[in-house]
């Protein structure tokens, strides 16, 4: 199935259409938790600058994100929010969850060997 691809312009209401929280009761639970999309960006930012890796907050921001919207579509959002040099750090975080899409749009990132290291170490 073709999957249109996640614009500016489309991305709200991508993310509503795939948004799976029978719980969720307002607008502003919702916004919580898109904004985790914000805190993995920082944090991902923070390791590409400072080499500081919070993997394990890492891991339970994606893992809520994916329990919410599926993990494929949890792995669209990211790579479209992310910028392109941060797409290496998630990658590899995205391969040890076995949430990476096989519409082949991450097969030319690389994995970043120091994060693969500490994830093997959990």
């Amino acid at each position: 199935m073709f999957e249109e691809p996640i614009t500016d312009s489309n991305f709200l209401m991508y993310a509503i259409k795939h948004y799976q929280n029978p719980e969720c009761c307002d607008m502003e639970e919702f916004n919580e938790d898109i904004n985790r999309i914000k805190y993995i960006k920082r944090l991902l930012r923070r390791y590409h600058k400072t080499k500081e890796l919070r993997e394990r907050l890492i891991l339970n921001h994606i893992i809520i994100l994916g329990n919410l919207f599926t993990p494929k579509v949890t792995s669209r959002i990211l790579m479209f929010k992310l910028e392109k040099e941060l797409h290496i750090y998630l990658k590899t975080f995205l391969v040890f969850l076995e949430f990476i899409p096989e519409d082949g749009i991450m097969d030319e990132v690389p994995l970043d060997n120091k994060i693969i290291m500490k994830l093997r170490s959990l």
